[in-house]
């Protein structure tokens, strides 16, 4: 679909609302700030809480816009003077319009999880006014759940048009009733990948309102991309160890990134005597779990926990690893990942990668020729995988020629950042986008 000749002449001023910014973690939506500053947005970058995390991107520097948070106690704390923010806040907003103040507050009160809810509506308060002071044109919300809520009852309190992202958690764990009525208010909704767009064009679709139903064209593809410039196939590292697999993990210490099946599956590799080294990167709640499980199946000598990396050095693993590995599960309340990150930059680094067939990993991994799907949970189908790759060195270069061209032609950050910024500046006509992908 075009994009148009160019942006308008007076671009409006968009506040861009995340969670937590900035986190180690969560480089791509850094990357997206950055892409989108860069593509000529005017940003003002807004979260609802300082992570408070001692380690930072460094190109977290390299951000225009300052940071403005509208909790200010850290984490998750509020403090007083937040508190009489907001309600100052919301009082001016009733002043100003105190019936479409009390037709917000009422559809809050009658939506559901009134807790949750009225935190959001009550952070919408500083928000609104805080956009007053920056003079913003467009709210646009970086996950679909707090902040895509927040943005939502600005919207309901001030009339000011707002997007948001669907991504992972975000999406899967969110009420889907409140997700039909926020992509109803919304101008577009930007999904990360098919499976989710897929997803919410499913819960809007079948939202009893008919008035709610007919919005499923504002879900637009709009896949995260990755800079094949900074991650791409570097010198081989020197091998100490040769004849062994160097095998590579990066990803939350979290249930869904499935890290306790690839344990498994490298006790299985262990035990068939295949020569390997695992490291794995990422810090998170189950560290110390994960620590006993690697004592308990006596790989102690193979694996080692990293803990975080900055995103430099984890090119530096993508260089000195033959394969990549996200063994991705669903749990039990439905969470899952999206398309990691961490699998676009092993496929542009040239890695032969496996994955397991969860959400939207089969879109860029197609198997036997980006990399090797694999059923997940299942640590026997990933023992196999990597012992294939372990016993073929031509089909470990194959997979990861094949994964670097695919996401040069369809997955660079460039191609996918610009539609994205045009939406933003408003340049593309959304109903012309009959939900179609703009990347």
């Amino acid at each position: 679909m075009s994009v148009g000749s160019g942006p308008p002449a007076s671009p409006p001023r968009v506040c861009y609302l995340t969670k937590r910014f900035p986190r180690l973690s969560e480089t791509f939506i850094l990357d997206e700030v950055l892409g989108l500053e860069a593509s000529g947005v005017p940003l003002r970058l807004f979260a609802i809480a300082d992570p408070g995390e001692e380690d930072v991107q460094p190109d977290v520097a390299r951000v225009n816009s300052t940071v403005t948070y509208l909790r200010t106690g850290g984490r998750w704390v509020t403090t007083a003077r937040d508190y009489a923010r907001f309600v100052r806040g919301h009082a001016v907003l009733f002043g100003r319009r105190p019936r479409q103040w009390t037709g917000a507050a009422v559809q809050m009160l009658t939506s559901g999880r009134i807790r949750p809810l009225a935190k959001h509506f009550l952070e919408a308060g500083g928000m609104a006014t805080a956009m007053d002071r920056v003079d913003g044109d467009h709210l646009h919300a970086a996950f679909a759940h707090g902040p895509a809520s927040v943005a939502h009852y600005v919207h309901l309190l001030t009339g000011r048009p707002f997007s948001f992202a669907a991504h992972a958690k975000d999406l899967y764990l969110s009420s889907p009733h409140l997700l039909a009525e926020k992509v109803a208010a919304s101008t577009f909704v930007l999904a990360c990948s098919e499976n989710a767009a897929d997803e919410l064009r499913r819960i809007v679709a079948s939202h009893p309102d008919p008035n709610v139903n007919v919005h499923t064209a504002k879900v637009i593809l709009a896949p995260h991309g990755v800079d094949i410039g900074r991650f791409r196939p570097g010198r081989p590292a020197v091998r100490t160890e040769p004849g062994t697999l160097r095998i590579l993990a990066v990803g939350r210490l979290v249930p869904k990134k499935g890290h306790s099946t690839l344990l498994a599956a490298l006790a299985s590799l262990k035990a068939s005597g295949v020569k390997f080294r695992c490291r794995i990167v990422g810090g998170g709640a189950l560290r110390d779990e994960l620590s006993r499980l690697v004592t308990r199946l006596g790989l102690e000598d193979q694996v080692t926990m990293c803990g975080t990396r900055t995103q430099q050095e984890i090119i530096e693993e993508y260089h000195r690893s033959d394969v990549f590995v996200q063994a991705s599960v669903i749990t039990a309340d439905g969470d899952r990942d999206g398309i990691p990150n961490s699998v676009l930059e092993a496929m542009a680094s040239g890695l032969a990668v496996v994955a397991s067939s969860v959400a939207g990993l089969p879109e860029v991994i197609r198997n036997g020729e980006t990399g090797l799907l694999i059923a997940p949970g299942q640590s026997d189908p990933l023992a196999r995988a990597l012992r294939s790759l372990a016993d073929d060195p031509t089909l470990r270069d194959q997979l990861g020629s094949a994964a670097r061209r695919f996401v040069v032609e369809h997955l660079s950050r460039s191609s996918c950042i610009e539609p994205v910024a045009y939406l933003l500046l408003g340049s593309i006509p959304v109903a012309s986008a009959h939900g179609g992908a703009v990347a």
